[in-house]
């Protein structure tokens, strides 16, 4: 889930940004410092979007720098259990495939994604399933449940395990399919009762 969050903090502004106006300095310093890491409260920060910085700020004996407190807002994702989310297939892997959920890369393992048995083509990028013929490629839009989240800190990756052993999870094709058979389905059903 994006939301967006509201922060604090103390930038140090070097004596060589002194010239150039507050607010520029301490988004440039916040973006360096927060953007693309992972927080294990907030999720995957993406961007840094609004600054507030007190005006005064503090010297500290030996050093040039000003400190200065800052509020700031944060665009960041934080992938929630059970959720579910459309992705794109990025890599295919011997055990499965990665999808990209916003900022991070989701683990879809074999195991997960339909019941019959798989042949993974990692030079072609393909998973193929032996009986239904369905196949993921590299580029596939799937939609999936996030079963599993561990978050890191600082710029470690984190994991995120996802499924589409549910129904009308998988990918959108396939549950096209679904959805217009259901339908099929339903207007027969309603003709046999009239």
């Amino acid at each position: 889930m994006f939301e967006l969050v509201n922060l604090e903090d103390v930038v140090r502004v070097p004596p060589d940004r002194f010239g150039s106006p507050l607010e520029k300095v301490a988004m440039d310093l916040l973006k360096l410092k927060y953007e693309s890491t992972i927080n294990p409260e907030h999720g995957y920060l993406v961007l840094v979007t609004k600054v507030d910085v007190d005006k005064v700020g503090k010297i500290i004996a030996g050093d040039g720098a000003t400190y200065h407190r800052v509020r700031f807002e944060v665009l960041s994702f934080y992938p929630l259990k059970q959720e579910i989310v459309e992705g794109e297939i990025v890599e295919v892997t011997d055990f499965g495939a990665f999808v990209r959920i916003g900022p991070a890369d989701a683990l879809l393992h074999l195991s997960q994604i339909m019941d019959d048995y798989l042949n993974s083509d990692v030079k072609s990028g393909i998973i193929t399933a032996t009986q239904s013929k369905r196949t993921l490629r590299v580029g596939s839009r799937v939609r999936v449940r996030i079963t599993a989240v561990s978050l890191g800190h600082g710029i470690s990756m984190g994991k995120i395990g996802v499924t589409c052993r549910q129904p009308f999870l998988g990918a959108v094709e396939w549950i096209e399919e679904e959805v217009a058979k259901a339908a099929k389905a339903r207007k027969a059903a309603e003709r046999t009762e009239k």
